[in-house]
């Protein structure tokens, strides 16, 4: 049975439709991400779990229990919000501690919970300490701990990095990741950045203006999007998209004009139609320079030349933006044109309503 169960959820502000129907099962120990553009709601999906918003219709179920009418601490779930809301004037130790305080528990488990939950974070030595006086991905351990301090069943995680410079970014992904490892909890965690999806969920709810675009693995994401919306925003750089019509197609294969840029056909099963406009999807590091099974010419009007790759960035003959993603430094210099290739087994193909023509 799943720990977590979204059935037809949906949220509106007044005339405002939020949330639209959202189904959704989470198991437990599960890493699910959501994720997608500003505005999609996934902060307010989070939010109705924790029961900080109304469920306007739906059931929102945990460990089997329709929680719609629970108040958050009757839910089992502890949240860490994307802002640390610290207690400035208490020490670490009474800022873990609080949650604990607020239930009344004897001393001797407040001490055997607050210490468990310093070891885990690497706090031991700041309990004394006041929240000023740390950085700011220590001030974001003393939230997590916060959080772990009350045993809940599930981890909510509101865009907790998005305060802190790249290079902690990265060192506290690293560090939830290993977290989840040792606490085998199930976690939830929002953000914009699909970077951070990629790397750390076992799986990932993309959403798009209130509904599900697409559920499954981040390589499942990668490698087989359901839509266009999915195909770009899952990747970095995004994908190339190049629009061209179905001149040909029996089943099996599929030939695509994709007008100055030529034609190739897709040798592979798809519900392409004759005459069909479609939309042929590329990623940047699937291109290659020089000869390949299909080849063009691009000049690049910027070149970013980051050591590890090599990034450029020109404009098709029908106006579309293209980027290559090559390893190290190669020559290709700016305003200079230069061949490039990539294999039809890694072209994806869209239909006109933006679905994965397979």
């Amino acid at each position: 049975m799943s720990q977590l169960s979204l059935k037809r959820v949906e949220k509106s502000f007044n005339e405002a439709h939020i949330i639209k129907g959202i189904d959704l099962e989470v198991s437990e120990g599960e890493f699910v991400v959501f994720v997608g553009p500003s505005g999609c709601g996934k902060s307010t999906l989070l939010r109705m779990i924790a029961g900080l918003e109304e469920v306007s219709s739906g059931e929102i179920e945990i460990s089997g229990k329709v929680v719609n009418d629970l108040p958050p601490v009757q839910r089992g779930i502890a949240m860490v919000f994307q802002s640390y809301a610290l207690y400035p004037h208490m020490t670490v130790y009474e800022n873990i501690a609080f949650p604990l305080r607020v239930e009344r528990l004897p001393q001797a488990e407040v001490d055997q919970r607050v210490g468990a939950a310093a070891k885990v974070l690497q706090l031991e030595s700041r309990l004394q300490q006041r929240p000023g006086t740390l950085s700011g991905g220590q001030r974001q351990r003393v939230a997590i701990g916060r959080a772990i301090v009350r045993q809940p069943k599930i981890f909510l995680f509101d865009e907790p990095l998005s305060n802190l410079d790249a290079a902690l970014r990265s060192e506290m992904r690293i560090e939830l990741m290993e977290l989840h490892k040792r606490l085998g909890s199930t976690m939830i965690y929002v953000t914009h950045d699909q970077v951070e999806a990629m790397t750390m969920a076992d799986k990932i709810v993309v959403l798009d203006a209130g509904v599900i675009s697409q559920v499954g693995s981040p390589l499942e994401l990668y490698h087989r999007p359901d839509n266009i919306f999915v195909a770009g925003f899952i990747g970095s750089p995004k994908m190339n998209f190049i629009n061209g019509t179905v001149t040909a197609a029996d089943g099996t294969s599929a030939t695509i004009d994709m007008g100055a840029l030529g034609a190739i056909t897709l040798p592979r099963q798809s519900r392409a139609i004759a005459g069909q406009p479609v939309t042929l999807g590329i990623r940047p590091e699937h291109l290659h320079l020089g000869k390949g099974e299909v080849t063009f010419t691009v000049t690049p009007n910027i070149v970013e030349e980051l050591g590890i790759h090599t990034v450029t960035y020109s404009t098709l003959p029908g106006g579309e933006n293209f980027v290559g993603l090559f390893e190290g430094d190669p020559d290709v210099p700016e305003g200079k044109s230069h061949e490039v290739s990539f294999a039809l087994d890694q072209v994806h193909l869209f239909d006109q309503a933006g679905l994965a023509v397979y």
